[in-house]
């Protein structure tokens, strides 16, 4: 039941891009094609989830042993920037269309901040394995469903009768925190 809860708590409670403000910049930035952004959340679940698989062991058999903990930053960057390749590398092949629509932020994962965040954060905190998984699965998916949540907001708004000074960027930082503090309300459930 515990790990049920890690996950819930690191994809709604502690969400990492309304509660952490990691990840902002795919966020703001893609969230204007639903097609773009599921991708997107897709793809940056992906590389979390290997990721958080990847550097843990690193973490705990390699650099710790060694007593080179000091470099797990860069050893980290080196693990997600191999998998962000590889990623991108998979969905040109597969999915051209959604390759060409990701443009520039799909390299950006490998600079996105949720993802190095994340790895960072599960060897931090004492976890075990299986709970390193689920929070970067639940951080992953709560990526996702934030974003793909803010994209139909915006797509919303585009059409709303909104003030001159509030269109565009303005109105998407408001509904931003209005949608942080609704996750925030969350917080009580565990």
């Amino acid at each position: 039941m515990s790990l049920i809860a890690v996950l819930i708590s690191a994809m709604l409670i502690n969400n990492i891009v309304l509660m952490q403000y990691l990840g902002l910049c795919p966020f703001f930035g893609i969230s204007t094609k639903m097609k773009s952004v599921v991708g997107m959340g897709l793809a940056v679940t992906v590389v979390i989830t290997l990721s958080a698989a990847i550097t843990y062991p690193i973490y705990h058999f390699v650099l710790k042993p060694l007593n080179i903990v000091y470099i797990e930053t860069i050893a980290f960057i080196l693990v997600i920037a191999s998998l962000v390749q590889l990623t991108e590398l998979v969905i040109k092949r597969f999915s051209k269309p959604l390759y060409k629509s990701l443009g520039v932020y799909l390299t950006l994962i490998a600079s996105n901040c949720a993802v190095l965040g994340v790895a960072l954060k599960n060897v931090a905190q004492p976890k075990t394995f299986p709970e390193a998984m689920m929070f970067a699965i639940g951080s992953g998916l709560g990526f996702a469903l934030v974003i793909i949540t803010f994209t139909a907001l915006r797509m919303r708004l585009d059409s709303a009768n909104v003030p001159k000074a509030f269109k565009g960027m303005p109105i998407a930082l408001v509904s931003a925190g209005l949608m942080a503090l609704a996750f925030l309300g969350l917080a009580g459930i565990i």
